[in-house]
């Protein structure tokens, strides 16, 4: 199995890859979020659901060898190496240095009526630290989706509201699972605001807007994609824990002609330490922010997992024994500032499952359309994603 380094990357360009689709503006979002709640997922499923939502933790290679493999008892080993990862990457998160605040919780909150397999429940309390709320969805399903909904505004620092819309709970929904990701860090170097500057930022060829840019010459973690025409930078947080990275083409419209010749196993590649090298750089850097929500059931389903969220086919037997649950809602909401201090983000995921009524010195400007993404440097886990294109 591949490490959850591997695993978030993956998930997370080919999850960007299906969101631009339908989104030509900024797009942002956390794979670590994301993952950890299939992650809990598929703690309940069984059967084709789980095989469907297992695929997303290996790599091609990995399924075509446990294919000819396949058998019960060491798909079940496989996914437990899965979840012991979760275990290990929140354990580890919570012990990071106190220059910065990184907090990953779920929460599962369940009907208060309803009966859930005590083992589901010991097993996403021991491997992915969460607990199951009781809450009345039957008679009081709106004051319960508030009550979620508060819940996650308070992990994340009030930054994500109103997770689950109105309308989005009803009284037939049996469970929510709940992820949220909030991450403030300070530079280790910060940006002087004297040199921030307004400047222009080109959408495209002919349109662009004004942007306060901020400036620092510096050395960075730099490498040049000779293939691509285009730039990978690292900026490191405060005790290089965690990194943001920008990937910005040397064309204004570059992005969109190189996406597809970017695979995820390359950039793992071009930002480990032995590709990037330290270089001196005059970084100009816009001071952004982006703010998004998607309900993901159909982008998921688009890359695979759509049993999960099927009436007729979910099988959650590893959750209840009652039958008919199945996943109804996916939704995360993120949220990123980034200033000359650092930056603040925040994403939020929330599942709803319903019961079917039956059962040298480089110049690294960043004024066009580029990727970042922040990383966990020592597990290699993209905790965000995103494209800026639109100020």
């Amino acid at each position: 199995m591949d490490s959850l380094g591997a695993i978030s990357t993956r998930l997370g360009f080919d999850l960007f890859k299906e969101l631009k689709k339908t989104n030509d503006g900024n797009i942002f979002f956390s794979p670590v979020g994301i993952l950890t709640a299939i992650g809990m997922l598929l703690l309940g499923t069984r059967g084709a659901t789980a095989s469907q939502l297992e695929e997303v933790f290996h790599s091609e290679k990995d399924m075509k060898s446990s294919r000819i493999k396949a058998e019960e008892k060491e798909v079940i080993e496989n996914t437990e190496a899965v979840h012991q990862q979760f275990q290990k990457f929140l354990t580890e998160i919570s012990k990071l240095a106190n220059d910065y605040e990184l907090n990953i919780t779920n929460r599962l909150f369940g009907e208060k009526t309803y009966l859930f397999l005590q083992k589901y429940l010991d097993y996403v309390e021991k491997y992915y630290h969460a607990s199951l709320e009781p809450v009345d969805f039957v008679n009081a399903a709106d004051e319960s989706r508030k009550k979620i909904n508060s819940w996650v505004e308070s992990k994340t620092n009030e930054k994500i509201k109103d997770l689950f819309p109105d309308g989005s709970i009803s009284s037939s929904t049996k469970l929510v699972l709940v992820n949220t990701v909030y991450f403030k860090g300070q530079w280790d170097r910060e940006f002087k605001k004297e040199n921030t500057k307004e400047e222009k930022f080109w959408m495209n060829k002919s349109t662009s807007k004004s942007v306060q840019m901020m400036t620092q010459s510096h050395s960075f973690s730099f490498t040049f994609l000779e293939d691509l025409q285009a730039k990978i930078l690292g900026i490191p947080y405060k005790n290089n824990d965690l990194s943001m990275f920008v990937l910005l083409p040397n064309d204004i419209d570059g992005l969109e002609k190189i996406i597809d010749k970017i695979s995820p196993e390359k950039l793992v590649e071009w930002t480990s330490p032995g590709h990037m090298e330290e270089r001196r750089v005059n970084l100009h850097l816009p001071r952004f922010e982006v703010e998004d929500s998607y309900d993901l059931e159909a982008v998921l389903a688009a890359m695979g997992m759509g049993d999960a969220f099927s009436e007729h086919k979910a099988d959650y037997s590893g959750m209840s024994s009652g039958s008919g649950l199945h996943a109804q809602k996916f939704l995360h909401s993120s949220f990123v500032a980034v200033t000359e201090e650092g930056t603040e983000a925040a994403a939020a995921t929330g599942i709803g499952f319903t019961v079917t009524s039956a059962p040298g010195h480089e110049n690294v400007h960043c004024n066009h359309p580029f990727l970042f993404f922040i990383r966990h440097n020592e597990s290699n886990s993209i905790l965000f994603f995103g494209r800026f294109s639109s100020p």
